[in-house]
């Protein structure tokens, strides 16, 4: 391991070497030429520099969730930021001031000692900037909208090595949902709310005929559910749960669509609701996995989702509230008005499942087809340019071509679910 800056570079065969670059998606085992472990955005300019004069790929890497592993590139140069993991609050101000390596349990930690909070996912291991760049669902969103509609400033780290903060224009319209193609976050501004600590999740299981109508019902309750309610659904052979996720104190909602099911209502922390999945997402299992928006759900579409559990395993989450209050052309992200986020997905260990593990996510996905309307782009994995034209309506898509054209031209920054700039669409 060799130093530059206070940045630590790591080669092949160096101590840390694998584990700096092994990330959440274990189909992907790539072996960069040099990791940069950056500590501060000098760092990373320099890194981005350093790549450059090299004629060496980029590659970013923060939580390493991308589903397609673009946080490690194989034999290029791979930007660490993990060693850049703060968050700090100032509670009189309602600001949280995150690092770009940072995780989002880091900033669930800082915010939630001072009973506040911001829109950060459902998975507390994931990296706030992957999460935010693509748009950033989770819990809070139907109160107070996406991740990327709380970020009151960027730090970013231009293509050509400088250092930018970015806080209105058209730069900062981009940076709301329209992924990493424009730069490097190493820091963020986020405005926070007064939340609370408490959080609730209520689930409902049904199985055999019961469980058509149960959605139905459920399907129907979510479009006059309060804000701070989030709806779930899951689906597997043969059983269905519905149920919704509420943040803050309990004010006493109860949906009707559980009766008939078995019922679990489990009170918890935010912190512990932001945690509880990550023995789920640990990073040595293989993950493939396909999603939809889906922007109505009719009779048809429930029976589909129904079906799909017999394929794997299969979710939805809802939208709504904050989310579709922002005009569809005041961010980059796109698809305000999806009703359900649709998701089927597998994870296993063993290499020679490979094949019969993506057949059946995309088996399952392929039921709800006919309904879809879009997809979140945090949500692509193998779609490639098909995916991406789908998480952008033309318009948007072709603003954000324009952006890639004036910021970063050669595209530097490609290992993304990539907008790729006008003189590339050209050349091929």
């Amino acid at each position: 391991m060799t130093t530059t800056g206070t940045a630590a570079v790591l080669r092949p065969g160096d101590r840390g070497y694998d584990d700096a670059r092994q990330v959440w998606n274990a189909m992907f085992d790539r072996r960069p030429a040099m990791i940069v472990r950056c500590r501060t955005a000098q760092d990373v300019a320099g890194a981005v520099r350093t790549a450059r004069e090299r004629g060496l790929e980029i590659s970013v890497r923060c939580g390493g969730h991308s589903a397609a592993g673009f946080g490690v590139t194989n034999g290029g140069l791979m930007i660490d930021l993990t060693p850049m993991g703060r968050a700090s609050v100032d509670p009189a101000r309602r600001r949280a001031y995150v690092q770009g390596g940072a995780l989002l349990g880091a900033l669930d930690a800082a915010a939630q000692r001072h009973g506040l909070a911001t829109t950060a996912g459902n998975v507390s291991h994931t990296g706030v900037g992957g999460l935010t760049l693509g748009g950033g669902m989770g819990w809070l969103a139907r109160q107070y909208g996406l991740a990327c509609d709380n970020v009151v400033s960027y730090e970013l780290v231009m293509a050509d090595g400088s250092v930018e903060r970015v806080t209105g224009g058209e730069l900062f319209w981009g940076l709301r949902g329209g992924g990493g193609n424009f730069g490097i976050v190493t820091g963020f501004e986020f405005a926070l709310h007064d939340t609370g600590t408490e959080a609730l999740v209520v689930e409902a299981t049904f199985t055999g005929r019961a469980r058509h109508a149960a959605m139905r019902r459920w399907r129907d309750e979510h479009l006059t559910a309060p804000r701070r309610a989030t709806f779930t659904a899951s689906t597997g052979p043969g059983t269905l749960t519905l149920g919704y996720v509420w943040t803050g104190p309990d004010l006493g909602y109860r949906p009707t669509f559980t009766e008939g099911g078995t019922v679990s209502r489990q009170p918890m922390s935010y912190l512990r609701l932001q945690r509880r999945e990550d023995a789920t997402g640990r990073h040595a299992l293989r993950r493939y996995g396909r999603s939809h928006y889906l922007k109505s759900m009719p009779d048809a579409a429930v029976d589909a989702f129904i079906a799909a559990g017999e394929h794997c395993g299969a979710g939805l989450q809802g939208y709504g509230g904050a989310i579709a209050d922002v005009p569809e052309d005041a961010t980059a992200f796109g698809h305000r008005d999806t009703m359900f986020e649709f998701g089927a997905g597998t994870s296993w260990t063993d290499p020679a499942e490979d094949d019969a593990r993506r057949a059946a996510a995309r088996s399952a996905a392929a039921l709800l087809e006919p309904f879809a309307a879009g997809v979140y782009v945090n949500s692509l994995g193998d779609e490639g340019g098909a995916g991406v034209r789908r998480a952008y309506p033309p318009a948007k898509l072709a603003r954000l071509t324009a952006l890639k054209d004036r910021y970063d031209p050669h595209n530097v920054f490609h290992l993304n679910q990539n907008i790729p700039p006008s003189a590339a669409r050209t050349a091929t």
